[in-house]
């Protein structure tokens, strides 16, 4: 990892942090003290940089949800490649994401599921044709991003977050490290003598940013790294809420100054809604967190020769209709229960 160009332009690359984490922070601090919470708010809103054009224009979008899903948030994870090269966040065509997931809260907030999307997924860019998902940000910045996505699953996105790697390092060590269940062990690709062995491992940021960069390790490549990538994120967000960080102000505070400079987020994802948001799931645990991939068909080749994934148009439907009914989480569980059985 090269150290030049973090200030000013702050490299925006790899994995998303979930805003149940930002929530969960926001939440934390509500029983130590209004002082407190005003200045971890403070920390997050003037640490973050703003997206000023998220959204395509209103005309593209699908409708706002109704029924069980009225009330239902969705929250779009990007994390870009741009490895220092862009100055204007709204600028970012001619980037890669090279990370998505969507974050959906359902209406009753009492779970939350979260949807990766292969960074090679073979899908429809509006006003581009057909081409791998993450070159959405490149053909037309964060708006065309939302806009490929809303136009894949048929649902309004809410919030949009990009992170890149340096945050996702040091929240991890201001948590003093997180404990990931890998079920795989391999060598790094990036630091060889770098084991990770199978089973429950401790593992700092530094450690943390090789597990869920690896995929030449792996028989299924990216597959395997999303997978990784999802452990992580949920080790993270378990440690979050254990009694040991929400009890800790100093750790709240530590977490919420690591993360913040190297988040970027829409104008309207601000500490207030945030906390709002961990309010409202505040009877949530790890356990109601649910992670899964949208169903895809194994990889393959475009008809100009590119090594993509191909999407699962027989289940595109389903995932869909679950988003509309606000029943993505039973969705999930049944790809989980699927896959589980071979």
């Amino acid at each position: 990892m090269t150290e030049t160009s973090l200030a000013p332009t702050r490299r925006r690359r790899g994995l998303s942090i979930t805003l149940i984490v930002i929530g969960v922070t926001v939440l934390g601090t509500v029983a130590m003290g209004t002082i407190w919470a005003a200045s971890v708010a403070s920390k997050f809103d003037s640490g973050t940089e703003k997206i000023d054009k998220a959204f395509p224009d209103e005309s593209s979008r699908p409708a706002e949800p109704t029924g069980a899903a009225a009330g239902a948030q969705n929250i779009l994870l990007l994390g870009s490649d741009t490895r220092g090269e862009v100055d204007d966040i709204d600028d970012l065509e001619g980037q890669r994401s090279d990370t998505m997931m969507i974050v959906h809260v359902p209406a009753d907030r009492q779970n939350v599921t979260v949807m990766s999307i292969m960074r090679d997924t073979w899908v429809d860019i509006p006003g581009h044709g057909s081409a791998k998902i993450n070159a959405a940000l490149s053909y037309g910045g964060v708006p065309l991003a939302v806009q490929t996505v809303e136009s894949l699953t048929g649902s309004r996105i809410d919030h949009v977050a990009i992170i890149d790697f340096e945050g996702f390092k040091g929240l991890t060590d201001a948590l003093g490290g997180v404990d990931v269940s890998n079920p795989i062990a391999f060598e790094s690709s990036q630091k060889p003598g770098l084991v990770f062995d199978e089973g429950f491992i401790h593992l700092n940021g530094e450690d943390g940013l090789v597990f869920t960069r690896e995929r030449y390790a792996f028989d299924d490549g990216d597959y395997q790294r999303v997978r990784n990538q999802q452990l992580y994120l949920r080790a993270i967000i378990n440690r979050f809420l254990s009694s040991e960080t929400l009890t800790n102000p100093a750790r709240i505070g530590e977490s919420i100054g690591a993360i913040a400079p190297f988040l970027t987020v829409d104008r309207e994802l601000t500490s207030g809604y945030a906390g709002g948001l961990g309010l409202e799931l505040r009877e949530v645990r790890g356990d109601d967190i649910t992670f899964f991939t949208l169903p895809t068909s194994g990889t393959g080749t475009s008809d100009d020769g590119q090594s993509i994934v191909v999407l699962d148009g027989a289940r595109l439907p389903e995932v869909q209709a679950a988003f509309a009914r606000g029943t993505l989480d039973e969705f999930a569980a049944k790809v989980l229960a699927e896959s589980a059985a071979g």
